[in-house]
């Protein structure tokens, strides 16, 4: 066999020509095109910054965010920390966040669920069950998201008053003062146990991670069960026993002419919440299908071959291949619902979007209030992308 020897001079760098002041040298022109380019980008916004302050001065129009610490004046109905009229605009704009990460954290949760059983549905072979699923992927996605929010609020508003509210489940109602759910009286104890569990969730992670790189140097199998048993169940409940063990369950009832108790959603949120799931479910549908269709027919022929269930092949073998081409798309589904839900000023709910404005309006301030709904939205959009890119490359293929 002949073998072709490679000269050693051959596979050195070539040396760099010397940079010539010339206009004829395409890395001067380089360096001066861009030179040109970045201060021109930087004369606009100068201009439109020193135009925008004079702009600001002849108008009498105070800049800065020293109006967050002023008294607010503003009722929020909706609110998952203590919140008054009396307190300062910072702290309404704080519930505006909280009411808009309220929105986008279940909407996700439920978009993903909802939108990873109809994907799968789309590919059942019952032929009714994948007519019907596919029907619905192609209308939700055809009608606007405003339109849809605006339908499910009229719905919403059509119904019953509270006396006449629909009641399909005990301690469930359903009426135009929105759902109400039984809901558990929230204690310290409950808290700690919270905590506890999530803690526990942490170490056992690390503990499977520790098991699975001892197993990898021994080939001794530990179970990472006992563990996580004790991490994530045994632990918190002795800490909720240690506490006083408080189980309060708080029902709604009816109390003049409304609901007392329980969990309220109202009607603004629900809406809004059933707009963006059933809208979004409809695309993480077809993200979910596409996913599964790109695993290869033969990990599903091997699978079956080996006894596995229809279920525990989708479960244990598809799926988690199908994750590295449905993380990606799916990433983009969340940010669209999180940027989506500012749509809620369309139907009176008070998100971040809403206050914002409403304190803009007040202030007069209106450049410092939409930097402030920027700014939020930005840091939401690039938590979200951190956490699913980081994802995506811990199940992504590791080639030796």
């Amino acid at each position: 066999m002949s073998q072709t020897t490679i000269d050693p001079r051959s596979l050195r760098t070539p040396p760099r020509r010397p940079l010539r002041l010339s206009w004829s040298d395409e890395r001067v022109r380089a360096i001066v095109w861009q030179i040109l380019v970045v201060g021109i980008i930087g004369a606009i916004v100068w201009w439109l910054w020193s135009n925008t302050v004079h702009n600001l001065e002849v108008r009498r129009i105070a800049t800065g965010f020293g109006f967050l610490s002023r008294e607010a004046g503003l009722p929020i109905a909706e609110n998952l920390i203590p919140y008054s009229p009396t307190d300062t605009y910072f702290r309404a704009l704080l519930i505006g966040l909280l009411n808009t990460l309220k929105v986008a954290v279940v909407g996700i949760v439920l978009a993903t669920i909802f939108g990873t059983l109809i994907g799968i549905a789309r590919l059942s072979k019952n032929w009714l069950l994948s007519k019907i699923a596919g029907v619905y992927i192609e209308v939700i996605r055809d009608l606007p998201l405003l339109l849809q929010l605006l339908f499910w609020y009229a719905i919403l508003q059509g119904l019953p008053g509270p006396r006449q509210a629909l009641h399909p489940v005990d301690g469930v109602f359903l009426s135009n003062r929105g759902l109400k759910l039984p809901w558990i009286e929230w204690q310290d104890a409950h808290s700690y146990a919270l905590l506890a569990f999530a803690l526990g969730a942490l170490f056992t992670w690390f503990y499977r991670r520790d098991a699975i790189a001892k197993r990898i140097i021994d080939g001794r199998p530990r179970p990472v069960w006992p563990m996580a048993l004790g991490c994530m169940l045994v632990l918190p409940v002795a800490i909720w026993a240690a506490a006083g063990a408080p189980w309060t369950v708080d029902w709604p009832e009816l109390r003049g002419f409304n609901f007392r108790g329980g969990l309220n959603m109202s009607p603004e949120y629900f809406a809004l919440l059933l707009g963006l799931t059933t809208y979004t479910a409809g695309f993480i549908a077809e993200i979910v299908r596409a996913g599964i269709l790109a695993v290869p027919h033969g990990q599903w022929e091997a699978a079956q071959a080996l006894g596995l269930r229809p279920g525990q092949v989708l479960k244990q073998v598809v799926l988690p291949q199908a994750l590295r081409v449905i993380i990606p798309p799916m990433t983009s589904q969340y940010l669209n619902i999180t940027k989506n839900s500012s749509l809620a000023v369309a139907i009176g709910y008070q998100d971040i979007v809403s206050i914002a404005n409403t304190t803009l309006n007040q202030t007069g301030q209106a450049i410092e209030g939409i930097a402030i709904i920027m700014l939020v939205y930005l840091s939401i959009s690039l938590s979200i992308s951190l956490f699913m890119n980081w994802y995506n490359a811990r199940i992504a293929l590791v080639e030796r």
